[in-house]
């Protein structure tokens, strides 16, 4: 990647039009030539240039053959996270098992579709267009689902019910397709102009919203693990079923808090709401101490049980921390930018 700075002076030409000329090595390797047609894209005090052509779809292809089922999963994971509307997976002959993975791994993609198919190789294409799902509101989408589910792994927890801890865990796969479409999005905002404007934010803004939806799959994955911790354990004791509801009830206020003050427009409002909670996320390590405490006075408790219970509890604290990376991404959106 050539990283050189060429500075131009901008000319006045018939009057009233400004023009500028290209660096000619540039303009050699991306192949323009007299009549060629550019499109620029303002941001803020800069303007993007860019050669792309709306009407080209992006493809990529990989080859499968030596792949067992992980990597074939993986890869066709990273191309549509990269950004590639058409991905063609190749081998000399795909297997049935080669198959049912790849079917599998679309499944959990959102607009991804098998639109071809011979023996020797499968073409995905992705019919979502970015517009369709906003970062924003696939954000808020990822909020309610992954709120959802750390209440009902807690309840699961509080109310011996193996059912619900199952039921949270399968649901986990609809927040990762949620966190996979804007990954993407993200991504695509990075290289392509056309696909930011889709969007309908800029890229700062887009950043913070994926740092959000990343704090967001990251809690998902805890309520996952509640729930398996949950599965090899019986009833627990009620005094440790309450400190864990309220260490549970500190968490949410904490990830709440910081939603809204992701999702608030008023600026002085967002950085109170992400102060507030950043200061209150001190408080789960007192709660955590005296939730240790605790468990070393039970005697009813198993080593192997109380274990459990504490991974359980440091599950909650963790979800905690994460609200709090989530309000300290909001205090760094609401404050002044530098113009460069």
């Amino acid at each position: 990647m050539n990283t050189n700075i060429n500075q131009r002076r901008v000319q006045r030409t018939g009057g009233s039009t400004y023009t500028i000329s290209l660096p000619k090595n540039w303009a050699v390797d991306n192949k323009i030539t007299a009549g060629s047609v550019l499109t620029f894209y303002p941001e803020g005090s800069s303007i993007i240039l860019t050669t792309e052509n709306n009407s080209e779809r992006s493809e990529g292809s990989v080859k499968i053959s030596n792949m067992d089922k992980g990597e074939i999963i993986r890869s066709i994971f990273s191309m549509y996270v990269s950004g590639f509307e058409v991905i063609k997976l190749e081998s000399g002959q795909i297997t049935v098992d080669q198959r049912r993975t790849i079917r599998d791994a679309t499944r959990q993609l959102v607009g991804v579709e098998i639109v071809e198919e011979t023996a020797g190789y499968i073409k995905l294409q992705d019919l979502l267009d970015n517009s369709e799902m906003p970062i924003r509101g696939t954000v808020e989408r990822m909020q309610s689902m992954v709120l959802s589910m750390l209440s009902d792994a807690m309840a699961s927890v509080i109310k011996n019910d193996i059912e619900l801890a199952e039921d949270v865990i399968e649901r986990d796969n609809d927040v990762d397709r949620l966190w996979f479409v804007v990954s993407r999005a993200f991504r695509t905002s990075l290289i392509s102009p056309t696909k930011m404007q889709d969007l309908g934010m800029g890229r700062l803004d887009c950043f913070d919203y994926h740092t959000c939806a990343e704090q967001l799959e990251r809690i998902g994955d805890h309520a996952v693990k509640i729930s398996y911790m949950k599965k090899e354990l019986d009833k627990i004791p009620e005094d440790l079923s309450g400190d864990l509801e309220r260490l549970y009830g500190l968490s949410k206020e904490i990830i709440v808090l910081s939603i809204e003050a992701m999702r608030t427009e008023d600026k002085n409002k967002g950085r109170e709401m992400a102060n507030e909670a950043r200061t209150r996320v001190a408080e789960i390590e007192g709660m955590m101490l005296g939730m240790v405490n605790s468990m070393g006075k039970t005697k009813m408790l198993s080593p192997i049980d109380a274990q459990k219970i504490g991974l359980i509890a440091d599950s909650i604290s963790r979800c905690a921390d994460y609200g709090g990376n989530i309000a300290e991404t909001v205090l760094q959106k609401n404050s002044p930018r530098p113009e460069f």
